[in-house]
Parts: structure tokens; C-alpha cells; sequence
């Protein structure tokens, strides 16, 4: 089975009350398979303090196996989609949104066709991006980390070093002393989310206009989802 599904959805909490199904399903599929993993884990564990709304469900669409690897964004969304097409995967078109989560920094120099991406993802699905990576991301949900890691450094965060953008990995490891990708405990970041929402407030949140600024919309994206009062 290609992927497994993270979630905490309580179907069924007693044998005495009636089983209910959600309206919505938020699925977070993710380019990197560990710090993502660790992140969404938690942030899902966390649905109902964030007060979202108990028929609105976020999961975590895991890779496994041989897909573990797909990370190339445009290799990503070909795959969601045919998690999408997957009756087991209990994806509902009419209903369900698919959030595909990738990092900015490829498209900087080396890719071309990011536009093109963004478009195919939006005729029926969410991107979720960030500039230059999900490190970056992550860093916003420490108190004040805007003044004192992010703003006057735009341009280092934009840098390749040795073939890499290291340089919100690095900030974020002395910031936490956590390695990101291999610590599980960075997950717990997810309890700032609120900050990291306040915080990714100030900086370019157009991921259509991401080339060469630092930018995410993933707290966008979570902030839309805990205030969604579904229509029913």
C-alpha cells in the first residue's frame, strides 16, 4: 500500500452514540518524509484544542515503502492524484481537499515551471509552499523569531551553499538545538501554530509570487481550516 493515513478521527466514541463520518477531510501529503511527518503528526493530535470544527478531519497521507522517496514536486502531485483515484484511500472529490506541501528552493535557480505546477494543483487541490523550505516554516512558530531571525536576513535564507539552502536548517537547529529531520520532538512546534499564523503574517504569503522572497502560505492554509464552519 502505497501510502498510510495518519489521523485521529473518532468515528466511533461509544457504543452508544450514533457513528458519524466527517463533512471534510483535509489529506497533507508532504515532498520531505521525516520533519513533515513529525510536524503534521502532531498538528493532528492537536485538531480539537485548535477548536476545529468536529466535522471538519485533517490527515496525514504518509509515503511508504517504495514512494518514500518521491519528493520532486511535480513527481508528488502525479502521485496524490492517484492517491486520490484509490477507493481505500476514502478520498471524496465533492467533498475532500488534497494540500500538497513542498518546498520553494528548487524552483530558485535550477527548475523551471513552477507557475505551471501551481495550476495544475489548483484546478482541484491546495499547494502548500514555502521559501526557501519547511524549516522556515517551523521557525515561525518560535515567539519573536520574525525580528530575530527572519527580518534584515531575507537574503540568507535565499543563498545556496555548497549546492544547498542550509541556512533556515541551521537557524532553526541552533534556535531549538533539534535536528529537524531527524528529531521527532520538533513536531511539537505544532503548539505555537497560532504564532507561527501571526508571525507568517509577515512575510509574503503569495505563493504566486514566491521567486526570490522569503515566503510560506502553509499557516494560511491551517488558519482557513480551524475557522471553517461547515456548511451543512
Amino acid at each position: 500500500m502505497p501510502v498510510h493515513t495518519y489521523t485521529n478521527w473518532n468515528s466511533r466514541p461509544s457504543d452508544q452514540e450514533e457513528q458519524v463520518e466527517p463533512f471534510r477531510k483535509y489529506y497533507f501529503i508532504c515532498e520531505g518524509a521525516n520533519t513533515e511527518t513529525f510536524y503534521f503528526e502532531k498538528l493532528i493530535d492537536l485538531r480539537k484544542e485548535l477548536g476545529i470544527h468536529p466535522l471538519i478531519d485533517i490527515r496525514l497521507w504518509e509515503k511508504t515503502e517504495g514512494d518514500k522517496n518521491i519528493s520532486f514536486a511535480k513527481n508528488l502531485v502525479t502521485f496524490a492524484k492517484e492517491q486520490k483515484r484509490l477507493e481505500e484511500n476514502e478520498f471524496d472529490p465533492d467533498r475532500d481537499k488534497m494540500i500538497i506541501v513542498f518546498d520553494g528552493d528548487i524552483f530558485e535557480e535550477k527548475v523551471q515551471g513552477y507557475d505551471e505546477l501551481i495550476a495544475s494543483i489548483e484546478e482541484q487541490d491546495i499547494a502548500a509552499v514555502s521559501n526557501p523550505g519547511f524549516e522556515l516554516f517551523l521557525l515561525l512558530h518560535i515567539d519573536g523569531s520574525f525580528e530575530k531571525y527572519i527580518q534584515g536576513h531575507e537574503s540568507d535564507f535565499l543563498t545556496m551553499v555548497d549546492g544547498k539552502y542550509a541556512y533556515a536548517y541551521n537557524v532553526l537547529l541552533d534556535a531549538t538545538g533539534m535536528n529537524a529531520k531527524k528529531n521527532a520532538n520538533i513536531g511539537n512546534l505544532a503548539e505555537n501554530i497560532m504564532i507561527a499564523i501571526r508571525q507568517e503574517k509577515l512575510i509574503n504569503q503569495d505563493i504566486h509570487q514566491l521567486k526570490g522572497k522569503v515566503s510560506s502560505n502553509i499557516g494560511l492554509i491551517i488558519e482557513a481550516i480551524i475557522n471553517e464552519e461547515p456548511d451543512i
